[in-house]
């Protein structure tokens, strides 16, 4: 037989069941998830996308060219971006990530900078790779791109977590570190799946006995109010000395009246 039995052995009577395929009578369905690309922005940590970009401004190099400015709208076309390439238009996008982390005019080489230039390139080709999805060249060059800036991002991270906070702010990032593998396995992830149930059946049945705890509690202090007053009268008319005070009853009616409070608001 090329199916397993498993023999159970009755604890009564020794008599030896032969069970086979024994499913569990738990509702619980295992669904595998879905594989992300490490392109993803889901994956890559890039809340945002790049920023539209506008054709129509002159490439870098002639931003503060002052024969530009004042120049006839012909000539400015032929100097703008939608003439001169989109690659151009590409490289203002990654200035103005650039100028939002840099410190200074001459800050060219800080990790700060590296990061905000390699997240311009990262998601100029996650757009391109929309666009484009049999692109391999692009893929293998966007998942290069990634790994540096994550190496960037950790090293940041490591040795000023202050910068890093503000730096993942600035540039609408989210820091995803190598997580450890693990294989997907359908017998560990319906453990996972029923351990989670379990404690949801738990939490639910202590959310319930609270309940009925609390619609009682009113009734209960009301008996330990009557019972402390009923004790203090029987210990003095036998003539012993009380071990109920006045204070035991008053707090007890102080409990009374505050949970009677406290239900009126929550109604």
């Amino acid at each position: 037989m090329f199916t397993t039995l498993r023999s159970l052995i009755h604890p009564g009577n020794g008599v030896i069941l032969s069970v086979r395929g024994l499913k569990s009578d738990l509702h619980i369905k295992w669904v595998r998830p879905e594989k992300i690309a490490c392109w993803d922005p889901k994956k890559s940590g890039d809340l945002s996308p790049m920023e539209p970009l506008d054709m129509t401004k002159p490439p870098l190099e002639y931003q503060e060219s002052e024969e530009l400015k004042t120049a006839n709208e012909y000539v400015r076309k032929v100097f703008s971006c939608e003439f001169m390439g989109r690659r151009y238009a590409t490289q203002l996008a990654r200035q103005q990530l650039i100028d939002k982390v840099k410190s200074n005019n001459l800050d060219f080489t800080s990790c700060e900078v590296q990061i905000a230039s390699m997240t311009a390139n990262i998601r100029n080709l996650q757009e391109h790779y929309k666009l484009s999805p049999r692109d391999k060249n692009s893929r293998v060059a966007l998942k290069e791109i990634i790994d540096k800036r994550k190496k960037r991002l950790k090293y940041l991270r490591t040795w000023d977590y202050k910068k890093f906070e503000w730096l993942l702010e600035n540039l609408d990032l989210k820091y995803h570190p190598h997580p450890p593998y693990e294989r997907v396995e359908r017998k560990k992830s319906l453990r996972r799946l029923t351990s989670q149930w379990c404690d949801e059946v738990k939490s639910k049945k202590l959310a319930e006995y609270r309940n009925e705890l609390d619609s009682k509690k009113e009734m209960f202090l009301k008996q330990k109010l009557e019972t402390l007053e009923w004790v203090k009268k029987e210990e003095i008319e036998c003539g012993v000395e009380p071990t109920i005070t006045d204070a035991d009853i008053e707090s007890a009616r102080k409990q009374l009246e505050e949970w009677k409070t406290l239900k009126s608001i929550q109604e």
